[in-house]
């Protein structure tokens, strides 16, 4: 009976998969390799983002596994040396051979295990947390959004506590390790082959007791204070366009680092332009004279005015090109043009000698047919079809 459950155990360790294939990192992968390597198996198979799904749930297992030996130098060497027979036993928990369903896990666990020394958590004593991101929204004109411009911002945040240096602690004092998690910040509870973890209820989470508090931030480690801030913008920034600045977001807690401040970009409308993209357009209104005999017009661009002339016999809606005379955009390429469309203007509030002349104008068109009109010829002659097509 022992000899076939032995030979049984033999045959169940060579059918394993190797943990460097496993991880896809080569047999002399540095640690650094190998914890990246998780990372990603863990972010892809990792059951709380693959509900249901038994292959990832497998593959999950397989990587924690492969990852607990790995990254332990001595099972690492003790596999390298003797294969997975070194470690039978040893790697239990990835595989489901220990605790609760993934090893006592969570999605949080992992990353608070491996990525923790990111931000120095993870591995026991107080736990940091980074700082929230913040959002600004900055209103500007549209030549300042053109040309770029510097602007001030005042920004209500939470900023670390200079008195006890964001720690929490009285000057002079220090945190004291939690007693009812051992400075770990989590608890776990065991129920057969159910394993629950959680923050720890004494210090909620962080592995530490203050007992002597900071008096100025009671605690906390931080202070609410307004900050006053330079923001850069570069030209040719547009609506929805966004500026980050790392680091001025809010305090870390317990040390952490800051986040950062994502200043949202919003552009008031421009009385005269509106913007598409790099070009900029304009509604010029024109006279019957003008925009019958022809003319130059004064029209005003970002950098100035410039002439516009004006052919003879141009009608309403017309637009002209002014290369060059729109806005260059933030993300590089040539400078836009400005399209100016030209609106003819009926006359209003004539006098009785304006109206007769008017008068005597239409009159004398009038005697010449159509001709004076080339819209109204085609109009006519769109009409004439379509009643014709009614009859047939």
């Amino acid at each position: 009976m022992w000899t076939a459950f032995i030979h049984y155990k033999v045959i169940m360790i060579m059918a394993k998969r190797d943990y460097y294939e496993a991880l896809g990192v080569s047999k002399n992968a540095s640690d650094d390799e190998i914890k990246k390597a998780f990372k990603r198996m863990a972010m892809k198979y990792h059951p709380d983002r693959n509900p249901d799904d038994e292959e990832s749930l497998e593959k999950f297992k397989e990587a924690r596994e492969a990852y607990d030996v790995l990254s332990d130098p001595q099972k690492r060497a003790a596999y390298d040396q003797f294969g997975h027979a070194g470690v039978d036993g040893s790697a239990g928990g990835g595989a489901g051979f220990g605790g609760g369903g993934f090893g006592g896990a969570s999605f949080s666990d992992i990353f608070g295990d491996v990525f923790g020394d990111i931000f120095g958590g993870g591995g026991g004593g107080q736990r940091v947390y980074r700082g929230a991101d913040l959002r600004y929204n900055l209103e500007l004109t549209l030549e300042e959004a053109a040309k770029g411009t510097e602007v001030s911002v005042r920004l209500p945040t939470h900023v670390a506590c200079e008195e006890c240096d964001g720690s929490g602690a009285k000057k002079g004092s220090s945190p004291t390790s939690c007693s009812t998690c051992g400075g770990l910040g989590q608890v776990r509870m065991q129920q057969g082959f159910f394993s629950l973890q959680q923050a720890c209820p004494h210090c909620q989470g962080t592995g530490e007791i203050i007992t002597d508090p900071c008096t100025v931030c009671h605690g906390q480690g931080r202070v609410e204070k307004t900050r006053t801030l330079s923001v850069k913008v570069p030209a040719g920034v547009d609506n929805g366009d966004r500026i980050r600045l790392a680091g001025e977001g809010e305090a870390g807690e317990n040390g952490g680092p800051p986040g950062d401040l994502y200043v949202h970009i919003h552009v008031k409308e421009h009385p005269i332009f509106q913007r598409d993209g790099s070009d900029l357009h304009c509604e010029v209104p024109v006279s019957i004279g003008v925009a019958a005999l022809g003319g130059e017009l004064e029209v005003p661009t970002l950098e100035g005015r410039v002439k516009l002339k004006v052919p003879p016999e141009s009608q309403n809606g017309k637009q002209f090109r002014m290369r060059g005379k729109g806005v260059k955009s933030v993300r590089g390429g040539p400078v836009g043009d400005l399209l100016c469309r030209i609106a003819v203007e009926t006359p209003v509030n004539l006098t009785n000698r304006q109206k007769e002349l008017l008068q005597q104008l239409d009159e004398s068109m009038q005697e010449d047919g159509i001709k004076h009109s080339p819209r109204a010829a085609s109009w006519l002659d769109g009409v004439k079809k379509f009643f014709e097509d009614m009859k047939s």
